[in-house]
């Protein structure tokens, strides 16, 4: 067998340990459950891409992890020459989707609703919560020709109710409108809405003075339109009322007030079914020039840090052919960049290490059987076990459970009697029968569970 150095990871790959992946595998389940209680059916799609279509949209900041032969044939021309023979691991799930679309459009209903939780690679610097190969968890409504509108504000429930069942902070989820920036933007006198996004992105990193220095190099802006902008990426409620300072900073036209009614929309339906999460917040560019309806970005309060940890929001545009166009709205979470901040920060924990409910002692090996039918008794029901490695002395199986996280130790009676099983966290032991004795519920399964989630 390989030996390793013990300081032989590889910066940007997470191995967790197995507390850490039960937290992980948690927030991968609660993604599954909700996704599924609201019709959607999961997907998996292949890991890698033809280059070409990894990169059909410019994504040059994208550093794909290119795949070769390691024994290429003898004389063979190098793939990397040919993009469209050279194939590269997927970056993200919707390049993936869009082809899986367009390949199955004959044997898919739509609307189609898919989730997908699959790991994707990028070649980028490692950071804190940025990782080279990572879980990414997507889920989208995709429509043939046609998608309506209210589709928008279903999809920001669905992200409310994944993100509630978590063990977080209190979260908020920011939503902005294509339409309504593009509007402003044009009434303002910008036609290069674009450009003017782009400088908006920049907000957080860069401040506003900056960002003023920006729209006036980059988009033509004069000082009292920039300051308009700037007004504008400030609007932030809870509620309808962000369109009242929104006309009043100049904002008109049938687009604003289509921009107005569309976000409008969004936020009343989502409060009305997840109170106190929905915020219109002006300020989001990040991905309008992808998305052609509402863009939705969600934090954590005290995490902000982070940044947006599920984004999502409407494109026309996923895909199309010769007969039809695929619009859709979608949500996307890192998943493993989320699991990765509620680690570090102590937000979750699993109540216990293992599985494992019940560790079965065995009193020698000759009556190893005893111990393997009680755990096929238990198992039968359900209840996590494992029988003991050794016939060590009762003390030392205990020890053994103890450390392994096992709450619970069952010595076995003899054949067509009971046993006995043992608390070892509060020493409490009784008679019990394999077929029919039933752990506390909060001990059956391991929970995930809020460590400190003020912590920051």
């Amino acid at each position: 067998m390989a030996k390793t150095s013990k300081n032989s990871g590889l910066s940007g790959f997470p191995e967790w340990l197995p507390a850490e992946r039960l937290v992980e595998q948690h927030v991968i389940d609660v993604f599954r459950e909700v996704a599924e209680l609201h019709g959607f059916s999961g997907i998996e799609t292949r890991a890698v891409e033809p280059l070409d279509q990894l990169l059909r949209k410019g994504e040059v900041d994208k550093e794909v992890y290119v795949l070769r032969r390691l024994h290429a044939e003898e004389g063979s021309a190098d793939a990397g020459a040919d993009p469209a023979r050279t194939l590269g691991l997927h970056f993200d799930l919707t390049v993936p989707l869009a082809r899986y679309v367009l390949e199955r459009q004959n044997d898919l209903v739509f609307p189609l609703r898919r989730f997908q939780i699959q790991k994707v690679w990028r070649g980028e610097r490692p950071q804190d919560g940025r990782f080279r190969e990572f879980y990414q968890a997507d889920l989208d409504v995709i429509g043939q020709d046609t998608l309506p509108g209210h589709i928008e504000a279903e999809v920001a429930v669905v992200m409310a109710e994944i993100l509630d069942r978590l063990p977080l902070p209190p979260f908020t989820i920011h939503a902005n409108t294509r339409r309504l920036s593009e509007g402003f933007f044009r009434s303002l006198g910008l036609e290069d809405h674009t450009a003017v996004l782009r400088s908006l992105d920049k907000l957080p990193k860069i401040g506003a003075d900056k960002v003023r220095d920006l729209l006036l190099a980059e988009t033509g802006a004069t000082p009292e339109q920039a300051q308009a902008c700037l007004d504008f990426a400030g609007i932030r409620t809870r509620d309808a009322s962000f369109a009242d300072t929104v006309r009043e900073l100049g904002g008109s036209g049938e687009m604003v007030e289509e921009g107005i009614a569309e976000l409008t929309a969004v936020l009343e339906r989502v409060e009305a079914v997840v109170p106190g999460v929905i915020l219109a917040d002006l300020s989001i560019a990040r991905g309008l020039d992808y998305y052609t309806g509402t863009v939705f970005e969600t934090f954590i309060s005290g995490h902000e840090s982070l940044g947006s940890v599920c984004s999502g929001g409407r494109y026309d545009s996923l895909a199309a052919d010769n007969r039809h166009t695929y619009p859709g709205v979608g949500l996307s979470i890192g998943l493993s960049r989320l699991v990765s901040r509620m680690l570090s920060a102590d937000l979750a924990r699993a109540t216990r290490a293992v599985p494992t409910c019940v560790l079965v002692s065995v009193a020698d090996e000759e009556a190893r059987h005893l111990s393997d039918d009680a755990a096929r008794g238990l198992r039968a029901r359900g209840i996590s076990c494992e029988v003991a490695p050794t016939a060590a002395k009762f003390g030392k199986q205990i020890r053994y459970a103890d450390r392994r996280g096992i709450p619970f130790v069952w010595f076995p009676g003899e054949a067509g009697e009971h046993g006995e099983v043992k608390d070892i966290r509060s020493g409490e032991q009784s008679v019990a029968d394999p077929t029919s004795w039933e752990p506390p519920v909060e001990d059956r399964t391991v929970q995930v569970v809020a460590a400190s989630p003020t912590q920051g």
